[in-house]
């Protein structure tokens, strides 16, 4: 008996290192602290700026005397102006017509550039070249260009450019939509090309097999193991669109007239220009509120699996 006792304790396997008793605790706690310099920063940049926005909101202050208290002032007076309704408009305009343009492009560049061919890697590289150029950059240089005087209308002899872009609404909003999608595609489609290289070789030669051409292949595996791809491009570009100020502000100054004033030009415009920090901060907390329901809104449309194989929608 005290024989097969000793040989049952010499078959059992002996203990990994490092995972006796407490040691699954003290690594937690070693993952937590890396978490610290991480929680430091939101917490610096993006909670306590959000707090003081939201303190200012119901604050009167012109960017440099004393700040006094406005209750809730600030909030009857912006809700009440038609212009904030004008911009909410205008943003969510842009915020539509940018995804509709954006998408379908994207989406079709980031399939083509996914290939292995040496010529589609080297196309990859000079679509990305806009989006390494600063807003304001892309902004003067469009400026210039469709400029009906001296720009590319003179330059080449193109009657049809010789408009005034920038003085007639609908032509400025026009631009706007146009010149966004030209810097930002090259980052979708770069989101693209890396969701498509992640399907399964097999899925694309079984339907070879079944006799299934390109289009088919497109809408029957392509774009349903995009679906996640799909929701997380759009949440960026939608969220995005709260934030083209720089573009709008350098290209129409949001003219003409207030054609081009989305909310967060018009945010600037009232803290800055007129300086009434007070409802600027109001419209801030407006498009912090707005970003995190669109952004909620996009992701609940993902489903409960955020996680989800590859292989789903098959």
């Amino acid at each position: 008996m005290s024989n097969a006792v000793a040989t049952t304790r010499k078959a059992r396997p002996a203990a990994p290192a490092g995972t006796g008793p407490g040691k699954g605790g003290d690594r937690n706690a070693a993952l937590a602290w890396l978490t610290v310099p991480a929680l430091f920063f939101f917490l610096a940049f993006a909670v306590v700026p959000l707090a003081g926005v939201l303190i200012l909101s119901f604050a009167s202050w012109d960017g440099i005397g004393a700040i006094g208290a406005a209750g809730l002032g600030n909030w009857f007076s912006v809700l009440a102006d038609p212009g904030l309704y004008n911009a909410l408009g205008l943003t969510f305009l842009i915020m539509i017509a940018s995804w509709l343009v954006q998408t379908p492009i994207s989406l079709l560049l980031g399939v083509f550039t996914a290939g292995s061919q040496r010529y589609r890697a080297a196309l990859a590289v000079l679509y990305f070249l806009p989006l390494l150029l600063s807003s304001a950059a892309v902004a003067i240089a469009f400026k210039a260009l469709l400029d009906p005087n001296f720009g590319l209308a003179t330059g080449l002899g193109l009657p049809f450019l010789a408009q005034d872009w920038l003085g007639v609404p609908h032509l400025a909003l026009g631009l706007v939509i146009f010149v966004i999608a030209w810097q930002f595609v090259p980052f979708h489609t770069l989101i693209y090309q890396g969701g498509v290289r992640q399907i399964p070789k097999s899925l694309y030669e079984a339907a070879e097999i079944d006799g299934a051409g390109t289009i088919k292949q497109f809408f029957h595996i392509t774009l349903p193991q995009l679906k996640y791809t799909i929701i997380t491009s759009s949440t960026l570009m939608v969220v995005g669109s709260l934030t083209y100020f720089d573009l709008i502000f350098v290209l129409t100054g949001g003219g003409p007239g207030n054609s081009t004033r989305i909310l967060a030009l018009d945010m600037y415009l009232r803290g800055f220009r007129a300086n009434l920090m007070g409802p600027a901060s109001v419209i801030a907390v407006i498009l912090v509120l707005i970003g995190l329901a669109l952004a909620l809104f996009l992701q609940r449309l993902g489903g409960k699996d955020k996680q989800g194989s590859q292989l789903e929608g098959m």
